[in-house]
Parts: structure tokens; C-alpha cells; sequence
């Protein structure tokens, strides 16, 4: 498997041209086509009041949604033609509650879709989970930014979250085109249970690893005191690594809402980018 065709969420955010710096680099890096995608979002006007609005306001607000469409593929379109790229741009229209479906339509054409991670700051509504829902429903693998941006060294040093569950596998093989590039690939087993990983934990998709030419170091350690999520971090930061593999909700998205879980705090806390796969 190779990287040919890309898709990147565009909005108006300002962690928007950090998330489409890294498409860009990864269409380069690839030789692949880039699709920019930004979803319109109706106005948002409270239950039963639209007919009380003149129509005036109304249009004001229609001309606003699109001014800032065509700013933001005008940016889109600008970096492709700068970096000379084989591109496209699609703008489509929904409601807020709409945009993680219309997102995840897109990508299931695609062999990679580039999100961004909710900032605290801004995330509201529904699209304050936008990059779990697309992740959860589209069927594509997402690479997800952090919203302080990702730095140059993308895919060189990677660590793969490996538990042997379903999700971590569906991971690692949607990750094979950055793992075969890496400079470093490590792979780690956190609190690992008898039985569950073998003689020595990670070895064996270490192992199925190298038979893809791909050189990975396998670790286990004891999550101790830590949560699994704050210990993984911790690990990024001891390795320098630019790049987390891992399968995303391998409980229910309920349990993690309600109990919390790995998943929802790496989207909080990330600081490198994230290639999630359910």
C-alpha cells in the first residue's frame, strides 16, 4: 500500500494552515493528489425565529458563510499552485451537525484523510469532535494535527501503541507507508498482560513488521502510577517521536465518554501528530 490520494479538512481556524502545511509535505513526500475539502456551515439561528428574520439579515449572513468559503479554498488553492501539486478543492454545505458525515463521505474515497485536533479554545457544538467522529464512521485511516501545529520531521521517528487488539492492528497496517520510511520505528507494549502478547510482548508485530522491511524495536514497560494515555505521552517525549500510531476506541466510544480512555485523552493532550485507525 502507498499514499496516492490525500484529503485535508480546510476551515477558517488558525490551526488550519499548520494541519495543511503537513498535507502538503505528505503529497509531496508521496508524489500524491491533494483534495482540500471545507464544508460550509449553515448559519446557526435559534428554533422558530428564522421567519421573524428579515430577509436582509438573513442574506448578510448567507454572503458571510461564502466570503469565508472562497478565503479559505483562496488559501488552499494558493499553497497547491506554490508547491506544485496535482490538486483539487471542494466546498460543500451542511449544518454543524452535519460536517463530521459530509467529511467521512469525502475520505472514503481516499487513501488518507488529514484532520485537526479540537482546540479548547474554539471547539464548539458538534465539530468539537469532528476528527473522532470522521475516524469513527469513514473507514479511512486519519493522520490528526495537533491544533499548535506538527513539526518538520514528520514520519521519521515513530511509535507504534501496540496492545494487540483489533483497532492496533487495523493501525499499523494503514501505517505500513510511514513506517517503511522511518528512520526509527518502535513499538510499545504498555502494562502488558499474560498471555495476551506472547513470550516477549511485541514481538510478534515486530516481527510481522520486518517481513514488510520495516525495522522495528519492540519495548514493554509498566504504565505504573500513570494512565496508559499520560504514560504513552511521556514515551513520545523520552524517544523524540513525531509520529503515534494507534488504534482509536478499542472499548465502546460510550465507555470512553463515560469513564474516559485512552483515545479521548491523547485528543487532548497530543503534541505530535496522531495516525488514528478504528
Amino acid at each position: 500500500m502507498t499514499l496516492k490520494n490525500l484529503l485535508v479538512h480546510l476551515d477558517d481556524s488558525p490551526a488550519c494552515a499548520g494541519r495543511l502545511a503537513v498535507a502538503i509535505d505528505l503529497a509531496q513526500a508521496y508524489e500524491a493528489h491533494l483534495t482540500g475539502l471545507h464544508v460550509a456551515v449553515d448559519p446557526v439561528l435559534p428554533g422558530g425565529v428564522r421567519g421573524e428574520i428579515p430577509v436582509r439579515f438573513l442574506a448578510a449572513l448567507e454572503e458571510q458563510t461564502e466570503e469565508r468559503a472562497q478565503a479559505v479554498m483562496a488559501r488552499f488553492t494558493e499553497a497547491v499552485e506554490k508547491n506544485g501539486l496535482t490538486a483539487d478543492s471542494r466546498t460543500a454545505r451542511g449544518s454543524v451537525v452535519q460536517v463530521a458525515e459530509i467529511v467521512s463521505l469525502h475520505a472514503r474515497y481516499t487513501d488518507l484523510v488529514v484532520l485537526g485536533q479540537p482546540d479548547p479554545d474554539l471547539a464548539r457544538d458538534a465539530n468539537g469532535h469532528l476528527a473522532e467522529n470522521v475516524i469513527m464512521s469513514s473507514g479511512r485511516p486519519a493522520l490528526v494535527v495537533p491544533y499548535i501545529g506538527a513539526g518538520k520531521r514528520l514520519g521519521r521517528r515513530v511509535l507504534v501503541a501496540w496492545d494487540a487488539g483489533r483497532e492496533a492492528a487495523r493501525a499499523v497496517n494503514d501505517a505500513l507507508p510511514f513506517l517503511r520510511r522511518a528512520e526509527k520505528v518502535a513499538v510499545l507494549v504498555l502494562s502488558p498482560h499474560k498471555g495476551d502478547h506472547g513470550p516477549e510482548p511485541g514481538a510478534d508485530i515486530a516481527l510481522h513488521l520486518a517481513r514488510h522491511g520495516v525495522r522495528a524495536e519492540a519495548q514493554h514497560l509498566s504504565a505504573g502510577e500513570l494512565s496508559v494515555a499520560n504514560a504513552l505521552l511521556s514515551r513520545l517525549v523520552d524517544l523524540d517521536i513525531d509520529l503515534l500510531v494507534m488504534g482509536a476506541y478499542g472499548h465502546s466510544r460510550l465507555r470512553e465518554w463515560v469513564l474516559g480512555g485512552v483515545t479521548r485523552e491523547i485528543f487532548k493532550q497530543m503534541t505530535v501528530p496522531v495516525l488514528m485507525s478504528h
